[in-house]
């Protein structure tokens, strides 16, 4: 007789008349692979060695010898948007996520935040069983929201994952990032010169995690998520790699373009025919460039390299470590980057990258005098677009544009148990998006996107799954047909569409209607690098593309895309966003009571688009107490005030490490002082700082240049560990009492200047 089914305990009077029950344990199939997802910031299409790039990758190219190599693979131009797709499989304008993080719109698909009917993988994993960790920068919480006390909803650990470690900004100084643990800020456990950088220090927790779940549970899998803060700028590495590349790119971007173009012809990454895109608008031949420029963008390229190969040797360590616990067979690994190369750099380079977004040049005498700093942690630099197209080679134009070198990225899938021996060190060209990786674990894990998650009924997966291209079977990969079947592009007013081998793409000149945008068409089958525009020989096709990239458009939640033609006065900027009420943002005053967290710049005073006053509240009993009022970013730019071991006050204001230091005249009192700070400023120019000690003026200065955005790092309160100004030793914590700290901000322009300025810099923060 068949026993009844038990889905629970029977409760008798007493334990011998009852019989307990236990719930299964929720775990995946036994055989399911563990998941990393590794992924890098801005690294072009031919950067990697694998790729035919200029640069020793020995541990990307172990990952594409045993795995398989994308070539046809695509992204969204932009991080905050591609990470949202990787991590959902919808695309970002379904999901709330045009752009970057840092803005809401006010519509739909601008919200800095996934929706929450779009679930993450590791949502749907962690449901499974899965342990789910994040490691590395994460951009997709809104900024404002960063601060201790959040809101938390859209960190990570909300969003699915058990463990978090990283930096929630676009970009962070890898010497002095802005670090969180979980649902908190923490220091930075080292210091510059006792070795840290963020990359090892990422896959040191990365390893940790690993290991620690491997030797406590291995019956449960895992998912990590690691993120790297490379390639993106800041351009920083040790010294070490820093020396290992100089001479390396003495023959200059052209030379070396050829040489990658070359190698990718005999790699087979590029199909044979495939011709080398001419020079991007702006991009001087090297030969016309002066020797000074030329030694100046040698150096930016050498810092570049420099940190992707130590990037690669840390992600060395995470491989060896899974070769050690004897996993690596029983794990997928996918490594990707978010876009191409960056034209963050300009024409010429910047030794700090918050020149270009604040939309200044690099002068060249200042490059040159500071040419050994370059690439260390008293640089932040980016390189010129000459090298960046260097890395989209063999395609034209750069990161945020919906041409090649913007969305065609490297996607290399390692999975020894899953991926025939047959066919390790691959290559597939079939056409696919980075929507179409969270489909692709799914049905690798087995695990099916649920109708709902957290009572929220869930979008449909947007993503086309493509494990079908490990089919070892295939005589040739290339026989087998993508099952893409078309698929949009929109950043920023680009807009593109592939649909069945052809692309109609547009570039979108800012301040100018979309509708003058001129449509170029490209059979991408037969023109890989976009050389070969068709658009007058086949209109009707182009005007079938267009078409449907409108339908796509409303199918998507792409509209409205943006467009600032319009004067600013009349309709608001759809980029740079809205002073939410509630939010940091929409205030003017501001109260710190210490001890007090690092607050990140967006919720924190706009220091560097206002007019502000720092009053003290300070108590110095023995009169020799000195150290950091407050701080703002880091030795590469930034602003602090400080009591010197004098007792003087002091105000240094670096703008990218030029600094304006203001002194008071005497030391300030012993006892209680109320000491404050005044900065006004005229529009995108100088400005003038007071010191006022007790209301008595002690000390005035005019400030030649002030930066509207400052540093990616934040505001301390009585220390300064990142350093701002070279006259103390970091921390150089402050040895009296501060009872509080109140920031008043007056803004300085008629609210469409503001809303002017804001807007330049949100076009440029990409």
């Amino acid at each position: 007789m068949d026993q009844p089914i038990v889905d629970g305990p029977i409760i008798g009077r007493t334990t011998s008349e009852s019989t307990p029950w236990w719930p299964e344990p929720v775990l995946p199939a036994a055989g399911t692979p563990n998941i990393v997802v590794v992924l890098l910031d801005d690294t072009g299409f031919a950067h990697l060695g694998c790729y035919g790039g200029p640069v020793d990758t020995p541990n990307y190219d172990r990952l594409a010898a045993r795995g398989l190599r994308y070539t046809n693979f695509h992204t969204t131009a932009l991080c905050s948007p591609t990470r949202a797709c990787l991590l959902t499989g919808r695309n970002h304008h379904s999901v709330g996520m045009r752009a970057l993080s840092n803005f809401d719109t006010g519509f739909p698909n601008m919200r800095g935040r996934i929706a929450r009917s779009a679930g993450t993988l590791a949502e749907i994993l962690r449901e499974d069983g899965f342990a789910t960790w994040a490691i590395g920068k994460w951009h997709l919480t809104p900024m404002r929201e960063a601060s201790a006390v959040g809101p938390f909803g859209d960190w990570p650990l909300q969003r699915g994952f058990d463990r978090y470690y990283g930096f929630m900004q676009g970009e962070t100084d890898q010497f002095h990032p802005e670090l969180y643990e979980d649902n908190h800020l923490v220091d930075v456990p080292q210091t510059p010169a006792e070795g840290y950088h963020v990359t090892e220090d990422l896959v040191d927790h990365a390893i940790d995690l690993v290991r620690t779940q491997h030797t406590m549970v291995p019956e449960r899998p895992f998912f990590l998520y690691l993120a790297f803060g490379a390639t993106h700028a800041p351009h920083q590495a040790p010294d070490a790699y820093l020396e290992k590349w100089r001479g390396r790119f003495d023959e200059g971007w052209d030379v070396v373009r050829q040489q990658v173009y070359e190698r990718q012809l005999d790699m087979g990454v590029i199909p044979p025919g495939t011709e080398l895109a001419p020079r991007n608008p702006g991009v001087e031949a090297w030969e016309d460039l002066s020797t000074d420029e030329r030694d100046v963008a040698c150096r930016l390229q050498e810092a570049f390299a420099a940190m992707l190969d130590h990037t690669d040797t840390q992600l060395g360590r995470l491989l060896d470590s899974l070769d050690e616990l004897g996993i690596t067979d029983d794990t997928v690994i996918v490594a990707l980057s978010d876009n191409g190369a960056s034209q963050e750099g300009r024409a010429h380079g910047v030794l700090d990258t918050f020149r270009h977004f604040n939309g200044i040049n690099q002068p060249l005498d200042e490059a040159m005098d500071r040419l050994d700093a370059i690439g260390t942690r008293t640089s932040n630099t980016n390189y010129p677009w000459g090298w960046a197209q260097v890395g989209n080679t063999p395609g034209k134009r750069y990161k945020q544009n919906t041409h090649g070198g913007g969305v065609r990225d490297p996607l290399i899938v390692s999975w020894p148990n899953g991926i025939h021996q047959d066919a390790s060190g691959g290559i597939r060209t079939q056409f696919h998006h980075v929507i179409d990786l969270a489909p692709t674990i799914l049905e690798l894990v087995g695990s099916a996107p649920p109708d709902a998650i957290g009572g929220v009924v869930q979008q449909p997966i947007e993503g086309t799954s493509l494990a079908y291209t490990f089919d070892a079977k295939a005589v040739d990969a290339d026989a087998v047909p993508t099952r893409k079947e078309s698929q949009y592009f929109e950043m920023q007013g680009h807009r593109a569409l592939w649909h069945d081998g052809w692309k109609a793409v547009a570039y979108h000149r800012h301040g100018t209607a979309l509708d003058d945008d001129v449509w170029e068409l490209y059979h991408l089958d037969e023109d890989f690098s976009e050389c070969h525009d068709l658009a007058d020989g086949h209109p009707e096709r182009l005007a079938g593309m267009v078409d449907r990239f409108w339908e796509e458009a409303e199918r998507y939640d792409v509209l409205p895309i943006m467009d600032d033609a319009g004067d600013l006065g009349g309709s608001r900027p759809l980029f740079a966003g809205h002073s939410t009420p509630g939010t940091p943002k929409n205030r003017d005053e501001f109260t710190y009571l210490p001890p007090t967290p690092r607050v990140p710049p967006d919720a924190g005073p706009a220091f560097g688009s206002r007019n502000w006053t720092m009053r003290f509240e300070v108590e110095r009993p023995d009169g020799e107490e000195a150290g950091v009022l407050l701080a703002v970013g880091t030795v590469n730019n930034g602003l602090v005030a400080y009591v010197d071991q004098r007792g003087h006050l002091i105000y240094d204001h670096n703008a990218y490490g030029n600094h304006t230091v203001l002194r008071s005249l005497s030391p300030i009192p012993t006892g209680s002082s109320v000491l404050e700070i005044h900065q006004d400023r005229v529009r995108q120019g100088p400005g003038r700082a007071r010191l006022v000690v007790d209301g008595t003026q002690v000390g005035e200065k005019s400030i030649p240049e002030i930066p509207t955005m400052i540093s990616p790092v934040g505001l301390d309160v009585g220390r300064n560990p990142t350093g701002v100004s070279s006259d103390y030793e970091p921390p150089f914590a402050f040895q009296g009492r501060i009872h509080r700290v109140d920031i008043a901000t007056r803004r300085a322009f008629r609210a469409e200047d503001e809303a002017a300025i804001e807007l330049a810099a949100a076009e440029r923060m990409q």
